[in-house]
């Protein structure tokens, strides 16, 4: 069954090929098509498009069909083209004629917009959740493992003395960048596209703004071409910050890959969270943390599959749209699916303590000398060159001293700022 049906049946080959599996892609649009359905009799009734006798009825079917939604018990069935057409077909089972006049004033093109938009907020607001309980995990490590000195690097090579509380710090600010991004792609979603219809409007006296008060958006996309032309860019932009946080995860993932290396073994893990090998019995791998980096990699090329998808259509809906629901709808599970395993396997991590006693780090502090020569009032190009001739001769001896003072260095982390900072933008969510 089509909602567009005109009285003849499409040829099953071209049925298949343009449905392909957005059936089951569908499935997780249901619940938001019940939500924007009730939305939209109410403003149909307020219109006197329906009866409030009918609305009476229209909106415990539709309950309903939501409680089954809920209870993992709905279905598109056979011969069904999509969630749409089953919905009204079962109002229309049910209910009869009055099933059939819900689609008054609206099209399938923005009630299938309306749908993505609810969904989309819903995601994104659970990936924000997630990236809010990974921050909280890194911002307790920072502060419990402050005092912790680690090697920093750069180009790979020894560089300047850090820590532990500078590292996990690190990856909690950098979250929050991550955030900022995920916010725009949220105030895009938040915008009512109901009442657009096909992209021009209805000659129906549609009250778009209560529908746009009933879902709780922000506001509406007041023009309709534009609201049609949201889609695709609401994607465009989740995709930009769902690449922005892979990023992150991606990069953290690769540290702790490294740290966990035998040569360098400043992180563990219990042995329950690692694996081994078929023939190496010492082995304790991080598949755990390379998995992530992998998924993390693959997630930054979604924006680029969105981009080439929509890069050359015309105005208006297009086909051609429907095959975003494969790109973006994945993605979203799995990046939550990343951060959860990121905060539950970063709970269990143990950081080496002592690790610049080791004569390999002897030349990590340089700097520091060079400062502290600086401060005793030698001209600093002298004080390096002093230093450098040190390290050329082997006659260099670190004092091991470290005395960082300024915000967000090891010794003032700026927690307390960050912290503040994360608080503010995780509001706006709401």
């Amino acid at each position: 069954m089509q909602l567009w049906n005109k009285g003849f049946e499409p040829d099953k080959l071209i049925e298949k090929f343009t449905i392909g599996n957005d059936q089951e892609l569908d499935l997780r649009l249901a619940k938001y098509d019940v939500q924007g359905s009730m939305a939209h009799i109410r403003m149909l009734e307020s219109i006197g498009l329906i009866s409030q006798e009918e609305l009476d009825k229209l909106l415990p079917a539709l309950k309903e069909i939501e409680d089954t939604i809920e209870k993992g018990e709905f279905t598109i069935e056979d011969g069904v083209e999509d969630v749409h057409s089953q919905i009204e077909f079962l109002l229309t089972k049910k209910l009869g004629y009055i099933g059939k006049k819900i689609h008054s004033g609206r099209s399938r093109n923005d009630q299938v917009l309306l749908d993505l938009k609810l969904f989309f907020r819903d995601e994104i607001k659970k990936t924000a959740e997630a990236c809010e309980r990974l921050f909280v995990t890194l911002q307790k490590l920072s502060e419990e493992h402050k005092d912790k000195l680690m090697p920093g690097y750069t180009h790979l090579q020894i560089a300047m003395p850090s820590s532990f509380g500078l590292w996990f710090g690190a990856y909690a600010e950098a979250l929050t960048d991550d955030l900022q991004m995920l916010l725009a792609a949220y105030k895009i979603a938040n915008q009512n596209p109901l009442g657009s219809a096909a992209g021009y409007g209805s000659s129906f006296p549609l009250n778009r703004e209560m529908t746009t008060e009933l879902l709780h958006f922000q506001n509406p996309h007041y023009n309709v071409v534009a609201a049609q032309m949201s889609r695709g860019k609401t994607e465009k932009a989740l995709a930009a910050a769902i690449a922005a946080i892979a990023s992150t995860l991606g990069h953290m993932a690769m540290d702790v890959c490294m740290w966990m290396c035998g040569n360098f073994g400043f992180v563990s893990f219990p042995d329950e969270l690692t694996t081994g090998s078929s023939i190496m019995p010492h082995k304790k791998n991080p598949d755990v943390f390379e998995i992530m980096r992998g998924k993390c990699n693959r997630l930054q090329s979604v924006q680029n599959e969105i981009a080439l998808l929509t890069a050359n259509l015309p105005l208006g809906y297009n086909r051609d749209l429907q095959l975003l629901k494969d790109i973006i709808f994945p993605a979203t599970s799995e990046l939550v699916g990343c951060l959860e395993i990121a905060d539950f396997m970063l709970q269990q991590i143990k950081v080496k303590s002592d690790i610049l006693e080791d004569k390999l780090y002897d030349y990590i502090f340089t700097v520091e000398d060079v400062n502290r020569l600086a401060n005793q009032g030698m001209p600093f190009r002298d004080a390096y060159k002093k230093v450098g001739l040190e390290v050329q001769n082997k006659t260099y001896k670190p004092t091991r001293e470290v005395h960082h003072t300024h915000l967000g260095s090891i010794g003032n982390l700026a927690n307390e700022q960050i912290a503040t900072k994360m608080k503010g933008i995780i509001s706006q969510f709401n």
